[in-house]
């Protein structure tokens, strides 16, 4: 069971930037459904997304999976996964740690590899499905075609990628609007101001949004037959995209 997330609740003078370190891998479940509008929503149906692609002796990949939740959404509507291996990518030993102890108890523990390694740096191939479930927003801008390239030539055709983001709007007024309604979620959710300024300023340098065209665009530049928005809610999208 998660622990509640205060790591921003009392006023620090020098805020260093956010990782993925052993106080968010504590707390990391409570933190994103209280920070992410729509995310036990968004993962109770991406299981069912996920399931369509899944193809017998092909591999799974979830890169970045944090604490593993896209593969037991998937694990809960297709179990044992249907003969695929898992391979689970987190560059954040606490994080993957925590990711196997969720997963060794469920039917994921004996087709389910872990790897602690930057996603950049992996070798991807005879992939039927991968997630980016909220992990691409933490690579490089400059560095994020290149690993969707590497992702679209190592999927079998027919096979996917499900692409979860925090975007940013082109329209400013659009924008601000959705970071105003965003902001009032965590509110809502017992967030204080302290806690989201201090966040805030902490992933200001770790987590860089785009917008949703950018994304379709460059998923269509990798070669994606279709590229679609399955799921939104506010400023935070699901995009699936079929080789």
């Amino acid at each position: 069971m998660s622990d509640k997330d205060d790591l921003y609740y009392k006023k620090t003078d020098k805020l260093i930037d956010f990782e993925f370190d052993e106080k968010v891998a504590a707390v990391f479940s409570d933190m994103i459904e209280r920070s992410v509008p729509g995310y036990r929503s968004l993962i109770s149906q991406l299981g069912g997304v996920a399931a369509m692609f899944v193809k017998s002796k092909t591999n799974i990949y979830d890169l970045g999976c944090s604490l593993g939740a896209a593969s037991l959404s998937l694990a809960a509507r297709l179990p044992g996964i249907q003969g695929a291996q898992l391979i689970l990518v987190d560059r954040s030993k606490a994080m993957l740690d925590k990711c196997r102890s969720n997963l060794s108890n469920s039917e994921l523990a004996s087709v389910a590899d872990y790897v602690c390694e930057d996603i950049r740096n992996i070798k991807i191939n005879n992939a039927s499905l991968v997630f980016l479930n909220f992990t691409l927003q933490f690579i490089e801008p400059n560095d994020r075609q290149t690993l969707i390239d590497k992702i679209f030539a190592a999927l079998r055709p027919g096979g996917a990628l499900i692409l979860s983001e925090k975007i940013i709007f082109a329209d400013k007024q659009e924008n601000d609007l959705m970071l105003s309604l965003h902001y009032a979620f965590k509110k809502a959710n017992g967030y204080s101001d302290l806690e989201i300024s201090q966040k805030r300023s902490a992933l200001e340098n770790v987590l860089i949004p785009e917008t949703g065209d950018k994304h379709k665009q460059r998923l269509a530049a990798a070669g994606f037959n279709s590229v679609t928005t399955w799921y939104q809610c506010l400023n935070f999208i699901s995009v699936l995209a079929i080789k």
